[in-house]
């Protein structure tokens, strides 16, 4: 597997994707590695190489060369990516 993005991570993506589409439908989110952290990042279109991962109610495309677990961290649900096979971060509430 290319990344695991976990329930959190999902959520967040999910509020993204809807947001972005009210101001055009066509948008895609990529997962991208700028400046050594994972952003998630509105397109046009996937890039080549990207890999296509399913979540419910949506695709999210994943650059190339991008693994491990991608999460939420606070404050401001701050999307990270942690190596493979790291527990999801606790939420606090």
């Amino acid at each position: 597997m290319v990344v695991e993005i976990t329930d959190w991570a999902q959520e967040i993506l999910t509020k993204a994707d809807t947001a972005a589409r009210r101001f055009n439908p066509d948008v895609v989110i990529r997962l991208a590695s700028q400046q050594g952290v994972v952003q998630a990042v509105l397109a046009q279109a996937p890039e080549d190489g990207d890999t296509a991962v399913s979540i419910p109610g949506m695709t999210v495309y994943v650059e190339r060369g991008l693994k491990g677990v991608v999460d939420v961290e606070e404050p401001h649900d701050r999307l990270v990516l942690r190596p493979e096979g790291s527990p999801p971060n606790a939420r606090a509430h």
